[in-house]
């Protein structure tokens, strides 16, 4: 299970835009109102993904692919796509991943918490830096991102 509180950003902190990075390009083979497929490219790091349900806690299951795979699969991704920078940054026992969003999702910044239990994310008071939640907006899903873009049409 995924357990996972996500977050506009208004700007790139300082010392976020400091943090490791990795650029993603991540494409969805199937999407439909119980879950999604994806393929993800993450700086050579290729995987599979399956997710479902909706909210703050999600179904996951991944697998790594091969190099090969991913560009034979990358074809069947046209028009659902997203491309980002994820910047990772940890204060103490939380990872935050935040997502610079690139192409016609330029401009759009998201920052997402993971959790080891649903009691930990329920408790997590967001840093100010932050912006609103977007946890249980499908609309800020990636799957949706990548079909739809930013809702309203312009970036956070």
């Amino acid at each position: 299970m995924e357990i996972e509180r996500k977050f506009l950003l208004s700007e790139l902190p300082a010392e976020v835009a400091e943090a490791p990075s990795t650029p993603l390009r991540q494409g969805y083979l199937a999407i439909g109102p119980h879950g999604e497929v994806r393929i993800r490219d993450a700086g050579g790091e290729f995987t599979l993904t399956a997710k479902s349900g909706a909210g703050i806690e999600r179904e996951e299951r991944e697998t790594s692919i091969t190099g090969e795979q991913f560009e034979a699969l990358w074809p069947s991704t046209e028009e659902r796509r997203i491309e980002k920078r994820r910047y990772v940054l940890t204060e103490g026992d939380i990872t935050y991943e935040v997502d610079v969003f690139e192409g016609s999702l330029k401009g759009l910044l998201l920052a997402e918490v993971e959790f080891h239990a649903l009691e930990d994310a329920r408790g997590f008071k967001p840093p100010a830096w932050f912006g609103a939640e977007v946890t249980y907006d499908v609309g800020y899903s990636n799957a949706s991102l990548a079909v739809h873009g930013v809702p309203g049409g312009t970036p956070a």
